[in-house]
């Protein structure tokens, strides 16, 4: 399977993060803004979200209401803001492959496409990985799989469609036997993981405190790259596998914002992302960095990202 360029973006995040914006101008929402995260609380996305939101607040000066809006990790936020007013005083927070997964799948039952929206940056895409028990008999995939076929089989605890996807074509191309038990985050896979109910993992974020200590180790990055914090630890396209998921979180706000709207609100938020709080609650939370694409950056990485989807779901 080829997913080439699938939501890689590096090397245009420069050009393009803010092609499509101007100077922000003295453009002001003309009462308070929602900020409606499309998780529920208490994740790495919920800790995100409302940093941002309180460093936005700060900054602007502008008043900012926080509020959660869980189901399809961004679909129910998504839907709701479809028929909001494109006055500037709704913003959105979602994960784009959640998004872009369902709408691969059923996007005709959906009330929103890719077009109904004005998007206006990202704060940072979220490292991947694959993991299993510190004392596993396995240390990458081709062992992995190895140990599945004579040791009927290897439970492994997913939270999104993306990355259960990869465990399949995995199983697929090498006639694994992965038993995939469907959990509801991260922190949720985590549980099974270390009350060994679970042998596989593919957490995001939490799961690096385990790896430190050794109760977990790295069998592969399921990114397009290494990561830094296990920079020996090869992706799985580099094991033979041309497979990867990059997860970016972004803002997205109703059709039909004014220009000056748009452009105001897309300098608060990068100015916002490139705070020292966010970027600390960022690097604390996903090992990563801040990274803001801008509004035609963060359009192209859904459209890119959607056409990927597509490919994997083959």
């Amino acid at each position: 399977m080829k997913l080439a360029h699938f939501m890689k973006y590096a090397t245009l995040a420069a050009s393009l993060a803010f092609s499509t914006v101007s100077m922000a101008s003295d453009w002001k929402p003309s009462g308070q803004i929602m900020f409606d995260i499309g998780v529920g609380a208490g994740g790495e996305t919920d800790a995100i979200g409302r940093t941002f939101a309180k460093v936005l607040e700060e900054q602007t000066g502008w008043k900012v209401v926080t509020q959660n809006k869980p189901g399809g990790a961004g679909i129910a936020m998504l839907s709701s803001m479809r028929n909001k007013r494109p006055d500037g005083k709704t913003i959105g927070l979602a994960v784009n492959l959640p998004v872009l997964v369902n709408l691969a799948l059923r996007g005709k039952f959906l009330p929103f496409n890719l077009d109904s929206f004005d998007y206006l940056g990202t704060i940072a895409s979220s490292g991947l990985d694959i993991v299993t028990l510190g004392d596993a008999p396995f240390n990458n995939i081709e062992e992995l799989v190895a140990y599945s076929k004579t040791h009927d089989g290897v439970a492994i605890a997913t939270d999104a469609k993306p990355q259960e996807l990869i465990m399949k074509r995995i199983a697929e191309k090498t006639g694994a036997n992965f038993k995939i038990l469907v959990t509801k985050s991260t922190a949720a896979q985590l549980q099974l993981l270390l009350g060994g109910k679970a042998m596989v993992g593919l957490p995001s974020g939490k799961h690096i405190p385990y790896l430190k200590t050794g109760q977990l180790k790295l069998l592969a990055s399921a990114n397009s790259t290494r990561h830094s914090y296990a920079p020996d630890t090869p992706t799985l396209i580099e094991q033979g596998f041309n497979l990867f998921v990059d997860p970016s979180f972004f803002f997205a706000a109703p059709k039909g914002l004014s220009a000056e709207a748009k452009a105001a609100l897309a300098t608060a938020i990068d100015n916002a992302v490139n705070s020292p709080e966010v970027k600390t609650i960022v690097q604390n939370v996903l090992a990563t960095q801040t990274n803001n694409l801008g509004p035609a950056g963060t359009r192209k990485m859904l459209d890119d990202g959607f056409e990927g989807v597509q490919v994997l779901l083959k």
